[in-house]
């Protein structure tokens, strides 16, 4: 009871300061979200490639060492095929040739490591009787655009030998030769202006070329991949979410307007949770952020947890104003009682819900704020914005709205006490048989059925795979534009966007002068090429040995690494940096290219282990390999002596494979700790409220539970363990919470007047508990809008997050009590 008295202490004090100065109170709210409007206002799309990816991570440390080099994960792969399955006529060319010339000429593409058969990098060589001869794929002789210019069979016939020559069919040309592609890499984001890459305008720049091309060659298809092209379709997509915002407000506050029959109370709760959702944007602007199209959902979840206690709110507004306190009693006597004016009425609603609803909104903080463990920028914002928006909600939900309802007068008065009463009255029956099962034995088997249920839940739920679980891009749905040329270019073409580069990092001019490290990274690219999923490798070895079995007529016999460092040299001297082969003229770094037939985290992880198996077996992997042989070169030549290694350490990785294999990675590292340190979150905040590490454990083991159900969830509907979906588990238990700590602290308020834990339960059935029902049913019915968004990642949250809303509602009512029971009274007699 020192806690009850301590808590009411500052409650009065709260109260004196907030309802002394009404006025000042509103003046002050308005000014502030009017700034915060004014700044809301200037908000914009802000997305970014590195902050999707955790730079710290190993992998990422080799992208930021190699993105000049070598380029990045940041691919765009434009493909033109032929609707009549034939690539080799003059308008077909003509498209080809147009898409690579608008293509390059946007600034946010890099020409040099760029490359189409109609650019100048793509070239063949051919042995002939003199030796060797070479060229670009496409003649000089052959234009699309000169006047009067008609290609002749022959013509298309010589490009075609060109092009096998080349050995590009299956990367730029189609299998089948009924189409080609322009692989265009983007600059790095430190080199674009600002240092960041508008993708939404690069998306939209591909669009607006696709529709020329396709416009005036209906005879062709333009098919378009790639993270910028992915993030202008997911921002496309995100725009709906403004009808889905207020698809949920009209929603919200219908359904309000049912639980209170008072426009006047649901227009409150609807107005001070929009409040909060415009604070928390100001202060997005304010803190330097934009909107990320995967946060996208923030201002969703921040409107729900303010319905959320706002409803609570209104509900003791309520019982305060009919029956002046707490609805507890049967009808006749409910009827006796007298009803209070709105300022006392709200007066009291602000004591008896400040303690419990600002515990409940910092729960929520802190559970947001673990996200923060996920070493991601997109995460740490959405981290940020959640914790700022809940932070906020505590202002609207437990000042201002109090502070409005205490104007607050309500028509017809005695036609909604009358409609209170019926239903303080009409889930009696329903009520009684739950509160059945917060008595000793029945409260036992819930327990042991919980327990059981957990078990199996916690089982499925480790199967829960880290990553896509499905092809194509899984925030798109799978009959999106997106995905649908995703899988155009997959079955065209022998590769696709999907691609992990690992980094050969060897001492200076090993292609030329180490045979021994030229033989072991050929060694590792045929042992990649024969791992599950793999379609493709690409080394610098394998040309190697191609032009050396040219100085020996061709024969295949002779197509291996030369042993003699000036055969390796005279077979590499053509091969110059910007073939994206090495990484300069002194060849300390080498890409070997893998291509994947997906990006499953089944087919990341086996191409992973497949590397770490090669370098432990063949100890090719060194801690910081280029500070120990750039201080031994130095040291050497200041000898004056030439440095020399055969050693090699193979670095992961690059491409977007290395970079989801490092997403992966994250976490599947952080995925328990955050939760551990969420509950631990939730039960120190219970436990500095309530005063009794068991009461806190009441709270928290539902949560647990429901955690694991979710998991479940996930399994049955094939949704991988992903950044977004580990944060919405999060939020799924930060807001869930709400409804365990209401309960709580209503069955406490009666145990503390005498009432024994069963008639306690009853009593916060009776009341809070039709608030947390309707609550959940609000929240549920708001976000289940969501499964009808174009983008899939929204569905997929929509789904789990009403799963999450509504089991978590039913875990508080039906688990809370019984752990209470045997926790906290378990000698009791009712």
């Amino acid at each position: 009871m020192h806690a009850g008295n301590s808590d009411s202490a500052f409650a009065r004090f709260a109260e004196r300061i907030v309802f002394a100065s009404r006025p000042t109170v509103l003046i002050l709210f308005t000014a502030i979200t009017a700034v915060m409007l004014y700044f809301a206002a200037q908000l914009s799309v802000d997305a970014g490639f590195k902050k999707q990816v955790p730079l710290k991570h190993e992998y990422m440390q080799t992208f930021l060492d190699y993105e000049k080099e070598f380029g990045g994960a940041n691919r765009v792969l434009v493909a033109v095929v032929d609707k009549k399955g034939d690539m080799f006529n003059m308008a077909f060319m003509r498209s080809l040739e147009q898409i690579t010339n608008d293509t390059l000429a946007l600034d946010e593409v890099d020409d040099s490591h760029s490359r189409s058969i109609f650019t100048p990098n793509v070239r063949f060589v051919e042995i002939v009787e003199d030796g060797f001869a070479g060229g670009n794929v496409i003649p000089s002789t052959f234009s699309t655009t000169a006047e009067g210019y008609e290609p002749t069979p022959e013509d298309f016939a010589q490009i075609k030998a060109n092009i096998v020559k080349a050995g590009v069919v299956g990367r730029l040309v189609a299998k089948d030769f009924s189409g080609a592609m322009l692989m265009a890499e983007l600059i790095p984001e430190v080199a674009a202006k600002g240092g960041k890459l508008d993708y939404q305008r690069v998306a939209h720049d591909l669009e607006k070329i696709r529709e020329k091309v396709t416009k005036e060659n209906p005879n062709v298809d333009v098919h378009i991949i790639g993270f910028a092209k992915m993030v202008g379709d997911i921002a496309d997509g995100a725009r709906s979410v403004m009808g889905f915002f207020l698809v949920t407000i009209i929603l919200t506050w219908f359904l309000l307007f049912i639980y209170s029959t008072s426009a006047k109370l649901a227009s409150l709760t609807v107005f001070c949770a929009f409040v909060a959702v415009i604070w928390m944007l100001g202060a997005l602007k304010l803190l330097g952020f934009g909107i990320d199209p995967m946060n996208m959902l923030t201002p969703f979840l921040i409107f729900a947890i303010a319905v959320s206690h706002g409803e609570q709110m209104i509900n003791r507004f309520r019982g305060e104003i009919f029956f002046g306190g707490l609805e507890e009693g049967t009808v006749e006597e409910l009827r006796t009682r007298h009803g209070v004016p709105a300022d006392v009425a709200a007066r009291s609603a602000f004591r008896a819900l400040l303690i419990p609803g600002a515990i409940a909104l910092l729960a929520g903080c802190i559970g947001f704020g673990t996200i923060m463990l996920i070493e991601i920028r997109m995460v740490y914002e959405l981290a940020i914005t959640a914790t700022v928006g809940v932070a906020l909600t505590i202002l609207t939900d437990l000042v201002l709205l109090p502070v409005l309802l205490s104007y607050t007068t309500l028509r017809n008065l005695e036609k909604k006490r009358e409609y209170r009463l019926r239903q303080l009255t009409a889930f009696d029956k329903i009520w009684e048989f739950l509160t059945r099962f917060s008595r000793p034995i029945p409260a036992a088997i819930l327990i042991v059925i919980g327990t059981v249920t957990w078990y199996f839940a916690e089982a499925q739920g480790d199967k829960v795979m880290i990553g896509d679980a499905e092809r194509g891009v899984a925030e798109l749905r799978p009959e999106s534009r997106y995905n649908q040329d995703s899988a155009v270019i997959t079955s065209k073409f022998a590769l696709g966007v999907d691609i992990m580069n690992v980094i050969a990092e060897v001492g200076p001019f090993a292609c030329t002068e180490s045979p021994k490290a030229m033989a072991l990274i050929d060694r590792f690219a045929w042992h990649m090429s024969n791992v599950e999923g793999v379609q493709q490798v690409i080394t610098l070895p394998q040309v190697a040995k191609i032009i050396y079995a040219g100085y020996n007529e061709g024969n295949v016999r002779w197509r291996t690494i030369p042993r003699d460092p000036n055969l390796l040299r005279q077979s590499l001297q053509g091969v110059e940096s910007d073939s994206g082969l090495l990484d300069d003229q002194e060849c300390k770094a080498m890409p070997i290219t893998i291509f994947t037939t997906d990006h499953k985290a089944t087919t990341i992880d086996r191409v992973v282990d497949a590397v770490k198996a090669f370098r432990d077996e063949n100890k090719a992997a060194f801690a910081d390999f280029r500070k120990t042989r750039d201080a031994a070169r130095a040291a050497a030549e200041a000898n004056g002596e030439q440095y020399q290694t055969d050693q090699v350490n193979l670095r992961l990785a690059t491409g977007n494979l290395g970079v989801m294999a490092a997403i992966n990675d994250t976490v599947r590292h952080v995925e328990h700790d955050m939760l551990y340190y969420l509950y631990a979150a939730v039960f120190l905040m219970c436990l500095l409220s309530f005063r009794n590490p068991l009461a806190a454990l009441c709270i928290v083991l539902p949560l647990v539970l429901v955690t694991e159900l979710g998991h479940t969830l996930m399994t049955h509907l094939n949704i991988g363990m992903k950044v977004n979906t580990l944060t919405v588990v999060a939020l799924g238990v930060g807001i869930g919470v709400d409804y365990a700590i209401y309960i709580f602290a209503r069955m406490r308020e009666n145990m503390g007047n005498g009432a024994t834990l069963s008639e306690s339960y009853f009593g916060a059935l009776k009341t809070t508990g039709i608030a947390i029902f309707y609550t959940a049913l609000t929240l549920a019915a708001g976000v289940f809008t969501w499964y009808f968004s174009e983008l899939k990642f929204q569905a997929d949250m929509g789904l789990m997050l009403t799963f999450m809303f509504v089991v978590n509602m039913i875990a508080a009512i039906v688990f809370l009590p019984a752990l209470c029971r045997w926790f906290l009274r378990p000698t009791e007699r009712d």
